[in-house]
């Protein structure tokens, strides 16, 4: 009797030890990370901060709230401002380079003013914004629309360098001589140049402006709060040189 206990007491200690290592097993299983296809559900979340990136850790965009929204970002590198202004979704290019975004904001001040923006954009390669839908009003005074601009082939991570150089001058007429020199058109186009603006002013007037590569508007194609359509024509300079419709 007393081998046969021995002998079933062993079996017993046998049986409890693989059944341990079986839980633990399937226990570590559970906290496994799942595999890339995998999916999670949320029927809902809250986040301050989402960040989309490529399996090599390349930024593709960004969700946030105003707090944690980031500055300019070229490269996967900060530069020029800092964070906490942009509450949004931002995009990225292949190279990690901010290339556009969709940004809102809106409240009314203790005094009763109040403004509120939305503003989606797509930038130039390896430039700023060239194409932008905007909606923005200060306590009533609106402007919405389209805008379409052209922008110097000049890389902005090129300008923002030259900008920050001449923040550093000291106010004098050599700062005011090479702030000059930095707006000038190079090469023979200017660093912006609003081509295309569709939308309606401040003035209640709709509005299809067309301008020339230098950012001068060309052609005027207006109704006003009152209903006076016209048609104009202008020079480099601004002057009206005919106008159809003025009459009616």
């Amino acid at each position: 009797m007393d081998t046969q206990l021995r002998r079933d007491v062993r079996w017993l200690k046998i049986y409890a030890l693989c059944s341990t290592a079986a839980f633990a097993v399937l226990a570590l299983s559970a906290f496994q990370r799942p595999s890339a296809s995998k999916k999670t559900k949320f029927d809902e979340i809250d986040v301050e901060r989402i960040n989309v990136v490529e399996k090599d850790g390349k930024l593709r965009m960004i969700i946030s709230n105003r707090d944690r929204s980031s500055g300019p970002i070229a490269y996967g590198k900060p530069f020029g401002y800092a964070g906490g202004n942009r509450p949004g979704i931002i995009f990225f290019n292949d190279e990690g380079t901010e290339n556009g975004g969709l940004t809102f904001s809106g409240k009314r001040e203790a005094d009763g003013k109040y403004s509120s923006t939305v503003h989606m954009s797509f930038d130039q390669y390896n430039e700023d914004q060239v194409i932008v839908l905007q909606y923005a009003d200060e306590n009533g005074r609106q402007r919405k629309g389209l805008q379409i601009a052209d922008r110097a082939d000049v890389p902005i991570l090129e300008l923002v360098k030259q900008q920050e150089a001449l923040q550093k001058m000291p106010n004098g007429p050599a700062k005011d001589s090479a702030m000059k020199r930095f707006m000038e058109p190079r090469p023979g186009e200017p660093l912006f140049a609003q081509r295309v603006y569709v939308g309606r002013d401040p003035s209640k007037t709709a509005l299809v402006l067309l301008s020339d590569k230098m950012g001068h508007p060309r052609l005027r194609l207006s109704v006003d709060s009152l209903g006076k359509a016209s048609l104009d024509f202008l020079d480099a300079e601004g002057k009206v040189t005919r106008s159809i419709g003025e009459q009616q």
